[in-house]
């Protein structure tokens, strides 16, 4: 379970295609020191939960499924890229975003970006398996990161960027045409009752 608040980034060292499908992905990150993560820890990148396989000095290494690649954008990456990395949440921490399982819904094209005040607008296409559960005011978390609806229509929804969000995450360099993973709000996953497309 994470809140969707990015405390750290890392960087694709390798991103390695493994037969029948799926991926080794190595990262690093100056966090592995501080955090000090195991082997079989959970830990979100670009919002997908994925499991810690080995540690290396400041590297993290994680096995990606077939399943994974094929609803998130993690197979587009490639080594140099930047990612967002949340830890899991510890019992007692303060939640200060929502609760984002690490479970990717679906992976979207950005349609639009402009400034706004001293932040930006992000307008997102809505998968059509997820337009009952993006509306106004109900949270998203987009690569990881808790965010809420400002605005949603037929086929798109939009999000208001603060200044800390386009500083301390990856979308801030996020541009029209490129990709992005989205997580429902799990209140309005089931609010909505899950359909299947």
């Amino acid at each position: 379970m994470f809140g969707g608040l990015i405390a750290y980034r890392a960087t694709v060292v390798r991103a390695d295609a493994v037969p029948g499908g799926g991926l080794t992905l190595a990262l690093r990150s100056e966090s592995v020191e501080r955090e000090r993560p195991q082997r079989k820890d959970s830990i979100a990148i670009d919002g997908v939960c994925l499991t810690v396989t080995a540690v290396a000095g400041d590297e993290l290494s994680f096995d990606v499924v077939p399943e994974t690649l094929a609803c998130s954008t993690l197979g587009e990456r490639a080594p140099g890229d930047i990612v967002n990395l949340e830890y899991a949440l510890r019992l007692g921490e303060r939640l200060g975003g929502h609760f984002v399982y690490g479970h990717v819904d679906a992976a979207a094209p950005v349609l639009a970006r402009a400034p706004e005040g001293q932040g930006a607008r992000m307008r997102i296409e809505i998968p059509r398996a997820l337009a009952r559960m993006i509306v106004p005011k109900a949270f998203v978390a987009v690569d990881g990161v808790s965010l809420t609806v400002a605005a949603a229509h037929d086929g798109w929804f939009e999000v208001a960027l603060v200044p800390e969000t386009i500083a301390r995450t990856t979308l801030g360099e996020r541009a029209p045409g490129e990709r992005v993973n989205l997580e429902a709000d799990p209140l309005a996953r089931y609010g909505a009752g899950h359909a299947r497309p």
